[in-house]
């Protein structure tokens, strides 16, 4: 198998590219206003008919829609076919309200496999490899997604769903598990496992060499997806895992993951443009602005047929370039995520974001497992960070621990502008979640 899992597409003409999201936005406009009601009031309220979109440039005429739009339409208010024709549905992780819900065809699932194939094969997947998918399965998309893909490409699937630690850990050495896929709080969950049991040095791909027991084990690769995390983080958990690790990116809303994926350039995660128009648009004015430009990420999925989105905002911040990649690939590509629109807290009046305290943390040699807890107390804002510690620090003096304690108080104060409690637990003491991570519990909203 060669770099391309789709060749055809994955390599075609910007006018190719172009000529299949124009003829795909005519269709899903007219599809939705005909048989969607939802859909066809909200373009009823802008003014807008299918006849007013005549191109690319025309989507700008659109209504967006919005996370509220689709809790608002709960369950079945935008389906786009009989109910009869669906054959699965997938819902978000959301805890609060109404639930967001996906609905799939035969058609979607076979697409939705189809890119994500496309990302085992721009990783250097081949029908060779053992994927150990440790996604949640379920309602959660992570699983489904790369099992499907990883069928496609003919690779052996190990569909393990996340938990279990030890059955994870007992496949993956008796196996010879080649690439994982899951979330980065997952992969650093594993990590810190195998670090613990003593066979880190019997994963390793680079230890393998040294021990010659190539052989036995051949773990080389992660499909890394479903949370944000930035650049500092993916380079410990590649260091912790001895592998290297490519972005996936998805919404449950719209596909889940395969919408965009990385590379071997890891320039940026490349668009099924043939699935997908991508948007970035200004988050304070939502006018579109220039490729290069940060600002929010807006998709139409107009090639479902279940549940087709339309200017989808999805509040992740990036920005997209459309110049054909060294590897080949020519469809627009995404910059990793820099955060989420509605990720910034207000506390005391000043913006903080994850991210920062995320910084912070590993930049003084904490892992990757913290927990933001915001509160208001008499009126004013609280805000308290909890780190889990390395066993190595756990069992350091009382003293050494409070002395870290206080630097990175002080960091997150030169940083933030703000005073935060810092305290750090015990290792594994923040609960790992099976889908994404829980990094913020602001209980001013409970």
């Amino acid at each position: 198998m060669g770099k391309y899992f789709q060749e055809e597409i994955e390599t075609a003409s910007r006018e190719k590219i172009e000529q299949i999201q124009t003829d795909g936005l005519l269709d899903v406009v007219k599809r939705v206003y005909d048989n969607v009601p939802f859909y066809r009031k909200k373009m009823v309220e802008k003014g807008v008919t299918p006849d007013d979109i005549k191109s690319l440039k025309d989507i700008s005429k659109l209504p967006f829609l919005t996370k509220d739009d689709l809790r608002d339409a709960y369950p079945y208010g935008l389906l786009a076919v009989p109910l009869k024709n669906c054959v699965r549905i997938h819902s978000t992780s959301g805890t609060t309200g109404k639930r967001v819900v996906d609905f799939y065809t035969k058609k979607d699932i076979d697409m939705w496999e189809d890119g994500c194939a496309r990302a085992l094969v721009a990783a250097g997947g081949t029908d060779e490899d053992v994927v150990h998918v440790a996604y949640g399965y379920g309602l959660f998309t992570g699983g489904f997604g790369l099992n499907g893909g990883s069928q496609k490409v003919g690779s052996l699937t190990l569909p393990m769903s996340s938990g279990n630690t030890d059955r994870q850990l007992q496949f993956m050495t008796d196996l010879g598990s080649t690439i994982l896929c899951c979330t980065p709080s997952y992969a650093s969950y594993l990590a810190e496992s195998i670090e613990e049991r003593g066979i880190k040095d019997q994963i390793k791909l680079k230890e393998i060499a040294k021990r010659g027991i190539g052989d036995k084990i051949k773990l080389k690769k992660g499909i890394i997806g479903s949370e944000r995390w930035g650049d500092k983080m993916r380079k410990r958990i590649a260091n912790e895992l001895g592998v290297k690790l490519y972005d996936i990116y998805g919404l449950t809303e719209i596909e889940g993951p395969g919408v965009a994926f990385e590379c071997e350039e890891q320039n940026g995660m490349h668009i099924c443009e043939d699935y997908f128009i991508p948007e970035i648009v200004d988050p304070d004015t939502f006018e579109p602005v220039p490729d290069g430009q940060i600002g929010e990420l807006v998709f139409t999925s107009f090639a479902k047929e279940a549940f087709p989105l339309i200017r989808y905002r999805t509040k992740d911040i990036t920005y997209i370039t459309r110049e054909k990649c060294k590897c080949g690939r020519t469809h627009a590509r995404i910059h990793r995520l820099m955060g989420r629109s509605d990720d910034m807290l207000i506390i005391k009046g000043v913006n903080v974001y994850p991210s920062q305290v995320e910084e912070v943390l590993i930049k003084h040699g904490m892992p990757a497992n913290y927990q933001l807890i915001v509160d208001r107390v008499n009126n004013s804002d609280t805000m308290e960070v909890l780190v889990e510690m390395t066993p190595e620090m756990f069992s350091d003096t009382v003293s050494s621990i409070e002395s870290k304690e206080k630097e990175i108080v002080a960091a997150l104060k030169s940083m933030l502008g703000i005073y935060a409690k810092v305290k750090l637990v015990e290792p594994k003491s923040i609960t790992r979640s099976e889908g994404k991570a829980v990094r913020v519990i602001d209980k001013r909203k409970i």
